[in-house]
């Protein structure tokens, strides 16, 4: 892009620059820092140039907006034809109560919804398991059978939203109830749009919400991804989640690594089974979180389109130019939030939304002000949505299309990324592959050294945090609402299984059990058995047991 003398002459001015006018400066007013870096620990000069983009190529490197290799975004006219789906991520107590949280949500101009799920649910175990006690509704709703998912969108036509569900290890049965649900209002499969985040990789690496062993795991997952394909052409499958990831710890290069790396593998496994890679892979999707420092994450979203792109076309083979799109839902960081002066996280929340929004993000979630001290109360999540209703209507951000392009900083940055990328990938290459690497512990050990030399900064105060160790209120006084939960909500959801099982047919249930159970056993795809339990009113907990029964669990390894 830049002529070579040119850049020559810059090379002289820049040198002049600092030996005179940079020298004169520092002279006067020492900068604050002997170095400056990112959030993830990255260096940053002081100033970028065309020399350090100075073999970037336009049409290869970035391309037009829509067009390969996607750097610009994958629509070409982005937020100029219609906004990023508003995502509000909600779920809390029982069903009743989330359903009153979505019927609100859709009310205040939420365009999607996104389900989080309680802990024993997450676990597949049913409420009144002896494993879920005091974990009731704690960190999202209760769902133990289809009658909690008929309860929970009551009222809400499903064939006019897309719902994203939260769920991995058990998330072929919930998203089965979710079917079931909507065949009860009268929608087909066919005309149901959604995510389900079935993303079992990042729960060994991450968040450790596995229930079995990687192999049969991975087996549900490309179950769910074939069913989907030849099934719900309206429905993403799999969000491969970069989110938790980096909520663990990780930094931007390694939550782009691991996630994308991740994805790969479960093309590698769909492939194996037999599918066409342009069957499945224009459904794939992800999930990416945007953390504090603003421009490492616009990098971040723009590197992780060019190397999606690059990799399904050159390594895969795929010919359907949607097979390329790295299409992503984005959640502003949870981790970054603090109890201390809650009302300082709509700041936080405001900067990682505008840069996940400028990064050509499809979707985003914004988290809410209180999420550090409870579960988001109505007033919180109404000031998060505004968040992005702001963003959108009066920022001018939506304007133009990847307006930050050309940048010397941000597409060094971008380039730094995707380099980083490729590093890690040869090491997961050297250990044999995603799965081994997750055995030798290798990806939870970096994310572990990167979460210790964050808090080591926060803690020799080297990185300050507002309001926790920068700016303290050592007469801080909580002054915002707190969300409260049904004390009923329990009681009432316990009286309904109870109920369940003594209404149900039972010979039924134990019949579409019996058939899972051998289906699971054989190599055949699980989801039309489950889909035949949850019709039957088979609950999550007997259908999970199903599986542990076959698959047996996992434990994790302990390395030394």
């Amino acid at each position: 892009m830049y002529d070579k003398a040119k850049l020559a002459q810059l090379a002289e001015a820049t040198d002049r620059w600092e030996e005179t006018t940079l020298q004169q400066t520092l002279a006067r007013a020492p900068e604050r820092k002997e170095q400056f870096v990112t959030t993830s620990g990255e260096p940053i000069r002081r100033l970028y140039t065309p020399l350090d983009v100075a073999d970037l190529d336009y049409l290869d490197d970035l391309g037009n907006p829509g067009e390969y290799p996607y750097t610009r975004g994958v629509h070409s006219t982005l937020y100029r034809g219609k906004p990023w789906t508003m995502r509000m991520f909600a779920g809390f107590g029982s069903a009743e109560e989330t359903n009153a949280r979505y019927k609100y949500l859709l009310g205040q101009g939420n365009m999607g919804l996104s389900v989080a799920f309680d802990l024993p649910t997450l676990m597949g175990y049913d409420t009144d398991a002896p494993q879920s006690l005091g974990e009731f509704g704690k960190c999202g709703v209760a769902i133990s059978s289809l009658a909690d998912m008929e309860i929970l969108f009551d009222g809400i036509p499903l064939d006019q939203v897309t719902t994203s569900m939260t769920i991995n290890s058990p998330a072929a049965i919930i998203w089965a109830m979710y079917i079931a649900a909507a065949e009860k209002q009268g929608v087909p499969q066919a005309k149901l749009g959604g995510t389900l985040q079935n993303d079992i990789l990042k729960e060994y690496i991450a968040q450790k919400e596995y229930i079995f062993p990687p192999e049969p795991s991975m087996r549900l997952v490309i179950d769910t991804i074939e069913y989907g394909a030849r099934h719900m052409p309206l429905w993403n499958t799999i969000s491969i989640s970069g989110y938790h990831i980096r909520e663990a710890g990780s930094t931007a290069a390694q939550e782009l690594a691991f996630t994308l790396g991740d994805g790969l593998e479960y093309v590698r496994w769909a492939i194996a089974r037999g599918m066409d890679v342009d069957e499945f892979a224009p459904r794939l999707s992800f999930f990416f979180n945007s953390h504090n420092d603003f421009f490492e994450e616009i990098a971040k979203f723009r590197a992780a389109r060019r190397i999606w792109a690059r990799e399904m076309r050159e390594t895969f083979g795929a010919k359907n130019p949607r097979s390329w799109l790295c299409r992503f839902h984005t959640q502003t960081a949870g981790v970054s939030l603090t109890a201390q002066q809650p009302e300082t996280n709509v700041v936080r929340v405001a900067i990682q939304a505008l840069a996940a929004v400028l990064g050509g993000t499809q979707s985003l979630h914004t988290n809410s002000m209180d999420e550090a001290l409870a579960l988001p109360s109505e007033e919180a999540v109404t000031v998060a949505l505004r968040t992005q209703q702001i963003i959108a209507e009066e920022s001018g951000v939506v304007n133009t299309v990847d307006p930050l392009a050309g940048s010397f900083f941000v597409e060094h940055e971008t380039n730094k990324i995707e380099a980083q990328v490729y590093d890690y990938w040869q090491q997961v290459d050297e250990l044999g592959g995603v799965l081994p690497a997750i055995e030798q512990g290798f990806f939870q050990s970096e994310i572990s050294v990167a979460a210790y030399r964050y808090q080591r900064e926060i803690d020799r105060n080297e990185r300050y945090i507002v309001g926790v160790n920068a700016y303290a209120d050592p007469n801080e006084k909580l002054r915002i609402p707190i969300l409260a939960m049904d004390p009923q909500g329990y009681d009432r959801q316990i009286a309904r299984l109870k109920r369940l099982r003594e209404e149900r047919d039972n010979e039924q249930v134990e019949t579409t059990l019996s058939a899972l159970r051998a289906a699971a056993a054989g190599t055949e795809n699980t989801m039309p058995y489950i889909l035949d339990a949850v019709r039957a009113y088979a609950t999550l907990g007997e259908i999970t047991d199903i599986f542990r029964e076959v698959f047996g669990t996992y434990e994790e390894p302990t390395w030394i």
